[in-house]
Parts: C-alpha cells; sequence; structure tokens
C-alpha cells in the first residue's frame, strides 16, 4: 500500500481524484448516518467532499494521507498534530480514518492506522489519540483491536456528539 499526502496546495483537488474520494466517502453510508458530518449519507457529492477535506487542510497542523493498492484508492486518514483546543494535550490525533467499504477485512484499515502511528513515532512522538462516535461499536471495536484504550468519554468538537477517546502509547 503508498500512503500519500494531500497537501494544502490540493485545495483544489483535482477531478479524478475528487472522484475517487466522493466514491470512497459515498461508500461509508452508515459511517455518515451515524456522524450527520454530510445532509444526505445516501448523495454525498464532489463539492462537500472538498469543501469537508478544504476545512481540514485549513487547519496548519492538519494532514491528510491517502491510500492506494495497485493504483486504487482504498483510504484516506486525516490527522492533526495536537488537539485544537486542548493545549495540555501532548498527542497528536487521528481525526478520521476511511477505508472503503468494498475493501473492509482487507487489512488496509490496520495498514493506514499503522502508518500513520509510524510517522508520528518517527517524529518522536509518545502516543496518538482518537475519538469514536458513541454508536460506532464497529469502530470502537477495529481501535481496541489495535491496541488503543478508552481513556475518557466526552463531546466532539464539531457538533457535540458523545464520544470515547481512546490512546495508545508509540
Amino acid at each position: 500500500m503508498l500512503i500519500e499526502p494531500l497537501t494544502p496546495a490540493d485545495r483544489d483537488i483535482p477531478g479524478p481524484l475528487l472522484t475517487e474520494l466522493t466514491a470512497l466517502y459515498a461508500s461509508n453510508r452508515e459511517f455518515h448516518q451515524l456522524s450527520g458530518d454530510f445532509p444526505d449519507p445516501d448523495d454525498i457529492r464532489p463539492e462537500q467532499v472538498a469543501a469537508s477535506l478544504a476545512d481540514e487542510l485549513a487547519h496548519p497542523d492538519a494532514e491528510v494521507l491517502l491510500a492506494r493498492s495497485r493504483g486504487r484508492l482504498v483510504g484516506v486518514a486525516v490527522t492533526r498534530d495536537r488537539h485544537p483546543e486542548d493545549s495540555g494535550d501532548p498527542d497528536p490525533w487521528i481525526g478520521l480514518l476511511m477505508i472503503d467499504a468494498h475493501d473492509r477485512r482487507s487489512g488496509f484499515g490496520r495498514a493506514l492506522a499503522g502508518a500513520v502511528e509510524e510517522r508520528f513515532r518517527a517524529a518522536g512522538r509518545a502516543g496518538v489519540r482518537l475519538a469514536v462516535l458513541e454508536g460506532n461499536s464497529a469502530g470502537l471495536a477495529f481501535w481496541k483491536g489495535l491496541g488503543y484504550t478508552v481513556i475518557d468519554h466526552r463531546a466532539d468538537l464539531q457538533h457535540d456528539r458523545p464520544c470515547a477517546v481512546l490512546r495508545k502509547a508509540l
């Protein structure tokens, strides 16, 4: 699997890549239905995906990583170097890790999570955190299976939704 960053210069996402990203996002209907990040999880549009990624890339400490296998986009991860509202939190955060629904259980999620962890480990970070929305039992099981442990429960920043906060030591 090849991991490549989507750079801030890529805010104007080329059409073919935006088509791939939109298909990947649209394949995850259940997640988007739970998260409410898109108004209609059955009709996710390229301009919505572009706006979502532009919002992420507007943060100077954010990184969007694209995962490809045999040239095909299979996953995306969004990370932050630090929590945007907690200056006492020393850990970077995984804001999103999404694998094309057609490729679940293929090992791509585990590989992408491992690549994100390795990037932070190489940067000298001691741990990484993420939040899983309440009701996302599959997501919680995935992260726990990778060695993450629940350390807190709080609302997310965007929509005040209840979440479990997980951490993994690197």
